[in-house]
């Protein structure tokens, strides 16, 4: 008698816990409520390389730069006109890009090297005297500046005294010694203007040196976080988190650096969800995994990859945590009160 009750016990306790098992419900996403606009289905794989500037950008970018220093606000000139001390001295360049010489007044300098400043102080004198012999030498060079802004350890203005590479701007403002996680140099914008390039700075600085363009007065470099290019992946994967974009990052890398799914996860019906696009896609690992099958999608900033968790994982997530001895000692003190007088 007592066998069949616990018999009985047993089969209670077994049995919704087997109906919860068969049972799996879809806990990707919650349901949609009427009225929303669904997504469109079809998720784009972005190109790779649109992270960056192209070769060609690039190349007109650099074209932009004079091969000789110009003159500009700030800097300090001596004129020497030979035999005619009086009118020799040195003169700083004001805001506008005038200097005032002697009798002559005001003359404009602004974006002229220096041979073309001797020649525009000659036209200026040669009203007043005849035969006059001018050279211009530039004692400093104070115009010639380039902003630096973002995770560099120097952010603010940077003096050259003439026309400097990327690279050399990047290490005067100390891009290079990365004490921090977000410092990682994985990439900067060049601002000129109306103009951005953005420069891939893994590839600059593993050798490729087509990237090291030269910069021109007043041009503007951001660094950005690392963290301002993230990536998030959440769900039943070992390490949910934020991760960095990386240059070329796909599905498969942040899952990687995720820690890869978990025991409980759906591989089956993992989603990439890309906000910015209104686009959601679910993938099945093991379909990436085929050569040949689904492409292995490349991400974009701010896109997530989620990993539900399937049914049958979370009724076998909850058997796992009882302590199967809690269980026999349950299940004895149930038959022995079902068993009494």
């Amino acid at each position: 008698m007592i066998k069949g009750r616990w018999l009985w016990i047993v089969s209670v306790l077994l049995v919704p816990l087997m109906l919860l098992a068969c049972a799996t419900p879809d806990v990707s996403l919650p349901e949609t409520k009427p009225g929303t606009v669904i997504p469109p289905a079809k998720f784009e794989v972005p190109e790779k390389s649109a992270t960056f500037s192209s070769a060609d950008a690039i190349r007109q970018f650099e074209s932009q730069v004079p091969n000789r220093y110009l003159i500009g606000p700030g800097d300090k000139l001596t004129v020497i006109v030979a035999g005619r001390t009086e009118l020799s001295g040195q003169h700083t360049v004001g805001p506008d890009g005038n200097i005032t010489l002697p009798f002559a007044g005001t003359v404009k300098l602004l974006d002229k090297d220096r041979d073309q400043a001797a020649d525009i102080i000659k036209q200026a004198l040669s009203r007043f005297y005849l035969d006059v012999y001018i050279t211009v030498r530039i004692d400093e060079y104070t115009s010639n500046r380039i902003v630096v802004l973002g995770r560099v350890e120097h952010p603010g203005v940077v003096h050259f005294e003439d026309n400097p590479s990327l690279i050399e701007v990047l290490s005067r403002a100390g891009g290079f010694p990365i004490m921090r996680p977000e410092q990682v140099l994985t990439r900067c914008a060049v601002m000129r203007g109306n103009q951005i390039l953005w420069m891939d700075l893994k590839r600059l600085l593993n050798g490729d040196l087509s990237l090291n363009i030269r910069l021109k007065r007043n041009d503007i470099i951001y660094i950005p976080d690392a963290y301002d290019t993230s990536v998030y992946v959440l769900g039943e994967v070992s390490r949910p988190g934020v991760y960095r974009l990386t240059p070329k990052m796909s599905f498969l890398d942040a899952l990687g650096q995720a820690g890869g799914p978990s025991l409980r996860a759906n591989t089956d019906e993992i989603r990439i969800i890309r906000l910015s696009q209104g686009l959601s896609k679910v993938v099945a690992l093991d379909t990436v995994l085929t050569p040949g099958q689904e492409p292995n999608v490349a991400l974009e900033e701010g896109d997530i990859v989620y990993v539900p968790r399937s049914g049958i994982a979370t009724v076998g997530y909850w058997l796992s945590q009882i302590n199967p001895f809690t269980m026999l000692l349950s299940i004895q003190s149930i038959a022995a009160n079902a068993s009494g007088p």
